[in-house]
């Protein structure tokens, strides 16, 4: 019942993400699209891997390996990708905001944000194929095949999760190093470059908060996954379970994340909630 919970606050919160932003006019810019994709993808894990996984627990696809647990862990690995390169999308959208304001909107324009956004799902898609040809193919294996292994703990996840993460840290380490140049700059000169607006800012601390959760969440499995070859799978089957389900909680936080932070989202919230939409033209509504 409290995973049945976990499923139902992850949908109902991330479809309100996705609505508030794609219902009221102001929202809609480049950033907020790469947000409705983080979404969506947080709405398809509480959709589909969230029952799955309640159906079949990770002990029960560790010793009874079948197709449908391939199909379980491919949604699994390819919806986790896909999250991963929406964060990366998010994080040069942020690097250009607040390092290249001049040239931002030209740069991430909504043509750019939707090819951005075809790309993530694409590589995703792919991704998710690879999982499930590969699972096939170690069928044949007697016993676990050494390219399987290869691929489960040290391929996949550097491509998947550890490059990316890299990336994504290197661009908000950019971001803050001229953050704080900014602020000096403002501080000693009464003539100062361009600046970053006060909207720039909170988004940026925002999604880079989004991004720290997703670490906290995500980070243990990675690590556990990639290690556990190499220690003869002494980790037990519930530690294994209890880190797979703290990932997949991740989707539940992001929503809170944006209610807290964006005054926007919180207001958004309660017009969508108390049914005025149904009841009048809110769309051009000023929400901040």
């Amino acid at each position: 019942m409290f995973l049945a919970l976990l499923s139902v606050v992850t949908i109902c919160g991330n479809l309100f993400v996705i609505m508030t932003i794609l219902y009221f006019t102001q929202l809609r810019n480049p950033t907020n699209y790469l947000i409705v994709s983080l979404a969506v993808t947080d709405l398809l894990v509480g959709l589909i891997v969230f029952p799955l996984g309640m159906a079949f627990s990770v002990s029960s696809c560790i010793y009874h390996e079948n197709l449908f647990c391939k199909i379980r862990n491919s949604f699994d690995v390819s919806l986790c990708t896909c999250s991963i390169l929406n964060l990366c999308c998010i994080s040069i959208d942020r690097y250009y905001a607040v390092c290249q304001p001049l040239t931002y909107k030209a740069k991430m324009n909504q043509r750019v944000v939707v090819i951005m956004i075809l790309i993530n799902w694409g590589v995703s898609a792919l991704v998710s194929i690879g999982v499930i040809i590969s699972g096939l193919q170690s069928e044949d294996c007697k016993e676990k095949c050494a390219f399987d292994v290869l691929m489960g703990s040290a391929v996949g996840p550097f491509i998947s999760f550890y490059l990316p993460v890299v990336i994504m840290l290197c661009i908000y380490l950019k971001i803050l190093i001229v953050a704080l140049r900014h602020a000096r700059s403002i501080q000693s000169s009464t003539k100062p470059g361009p600046t970053v607006s006060k909207i720039e800012r909170k988004a940026t601390k925002t999604l880079a908060s989004v991004l720290g959760f997703f670490l906290i969440c995500v980070t243990p499995f990675f690590l556990c996954i990639t290690f556990l070859p190499f220690n003869n799978n002494l980790v037990p089957v519930p530690v294994i379970e209890i880190l797979n389900w703290l990932t997949l909680s991740n989707s539940m936080l992001n929503p809170f994340i944006y209610a807290f932070f964006y005054s926007w989202f919180r207001s958004g919230f309660r017009i969508i909630i108390s049914g005025k939409i149904f009841l009048g033209d809110y769309a051009n509504s000023a929400l901040f």
